[in-house]
C-alpha cells in the first residue's frame, strides 16, 4: 500500500476551492439627491397637474383702453410619467443545493431598492438636461448654463462657483446653496494651488485635508466655497456636446449642479404615486420564486432660477 502523498488525495480529496462564509458585496455609495427635491403631497389622484400662473402688471396710459390679461395655467405642468421595477428569482434547485441560498434570499428586497433608488438618483440630476442645451439660459441677465472656466474650459475653477454664485443672487434665489460636482473635478479641486496653498489663503484653511469625502457619514462633502456646500456624485447627468455662446463643452462632459435649496425655492419638483414596493409570487411551471419591487413616480424643474450647470470634463 502507498503512502497518501498530496498526488494520491489532490483529485478526490482537495476542495479546489474554498468559500468564506461571508458574500462579498460591492461597495456602495452615500445617495443624496432625494433631499434636494420638493415632494408633493398634493397629487393624490390623475397623472398630471397644472399650477395657476400669475397675473402680469402692465403700465397704463390716458384714455388708453384697459388690457384684461387671462390667468396663465399653462405655467407649469407635471406629470406622474416614470414606473419603474427591479425582478429576480430563486429556482428550486439553487435553493436545495447552495450554501449560500438564505443569504441570497435576504438580499433580494435591499438590492432592489438599490436598483430603483440609484435610478432615482440618477433621475433627479438628469432634471438639469431639461434646460435649453447650447444656450446660456439667462435670468435676469444672468446665465444658469454654462462651460467651465479652468484648464481651457474643460475643468471647474473658483471662478465657476463665482459666477454659479451670481447667477443665483441675480435670480433672487436664496435658500441654502448647494454645489454637486462629478469626482474627477473633485480631483481638480483638491489640486488647486488656491485650496492647496493655505498659507497665501487663509480662509480657505482646513478645506483640504484628507480629501472631501466624510468616511464617517459617507457623504461626499467638501466644506464651503464662495457660500456653496460641496458634494461629490457619480450620478450627474452627461448630455453630450454642445456649444454655449461660443464655448465649446469637452467631448466627454458631466454636468456639475449649483443649486439654491429649502422650501419653495427649491428647483426640483418630485411626486410619488407608488414608493418601492415588492411581491412575491411563487411560480410552480417554472419551480421558482419570484420577487418583484415596482415604483411610480414623476420628477420636474420646478425653479429653473434656482439651477446653475456648469459643463466640464468628467475624467482626470
Amino acid at each position: 500500500m502507498s503512502g497518501m502523498d498530496y498526488s494520491a488525495v489532490s483529485a478526490n480529496l482537495v476542495r479546489a476551492e474554498l468559500w468564506s462564509s461571508e458574500l462579498k458585496d460591492i461597495l456602495l455609495d452615500k445617495l443624496q439627491g432625494q433631499q434636494y427635491v420638493r415632494w408633493m403631497d398634493s397629487f393624490p389622484d390623475g397623472t398630471q397637474f397644472t399650477s395657476i400662473g400669475e397675473i402680469p402688471m402692465r403700465e397704463a396710459a390716458e384714455l388708453a383702453p384697459v388690457v384684461y390679461d387671462s390667468l396663465d395655467t399653462g405655467e407649469f405642468n407635471f406629470e406622474i410619467d416614470r414606473y419603474v421595477e427591479s425582478a429576480t428569482y430563486i429556482t428550486d434547485k439553487a435553493k436545495q443545493d447552495s450554501y449560500y441560498a438564505d443569504q441570497l434570499i435576504a438580499s433580494f428586497v435591499p438590492k432592489m431598492r438599490r436598483a430603483i433608488e440609484e435610478n432615482l438618483e440618477t433621475s433627479i440630476w438628469g432634471i438639469s438636461s431639461s434646460q435649453t442645451k447650447a444656450d446660456l439660459n439667462t435670468i435676469n441677465g444672468a446665465p444658469h448654463r454654462f462651460v467651465a472656466s479652468g484648464d481651457t474650459n474643460t475643468t471647474l475653477a473658483l471662478a465657476d462657483f463665482a459666477k454659479a454664485k451670481y447667477s443665483l443672487d441675480k435670480a433672487n434665489a436664496g435658500g441654502a446653496r448647494i454645489a454637486i460636482i462629478d469626482p474627477s473635478q473633485e480631483y481638480v479641486l483638491n489640486t488647486l494651488s488656491n485650496l492647496v496653498n493655505v498659507s497665501n489663503n487663509p480662509r480657505f484653511e482646513g478645506i483640504v485635508n484628507t480629501g472631501f469625502v466624510n468616511e464617517v457619514t459617507g457623504l461626499a462633502f467638501m466644506k464651503n466655497i464662495y457660500g456653496f456646500d460641496v458634494y461629490v456624485s457619480n450620478y450627474l447627468p452627461s448630455d453630450g456636446a454642445e456649444t454655449i455662446n461660443s464655448v465649446a463643452a469637452p467631448s466627454n462632459p458631466v454636468s456639475n449642479i449649483f443649486m439654491s435649496v429649502g422650501g419653495d425655492v427649491t428647483p426640483f419638483m418630485g411626486a410619488w404615486r407608488q414608493m418601492p414596493r415588492v411581491e412575491y409570487e411563487r411560480n410552480k411551471d417554472l419551480r421558482r420564486d419570484e420577487y418583484v419591487m415596482n415604483a411610480r413616480f414623476g420628477l420636474k424643474l420646478y425653479r429653473p432660477e434656482s439651477l446653475v450647470t456648469v459643463i466640464s470634463k468628467s475624467t482626470v
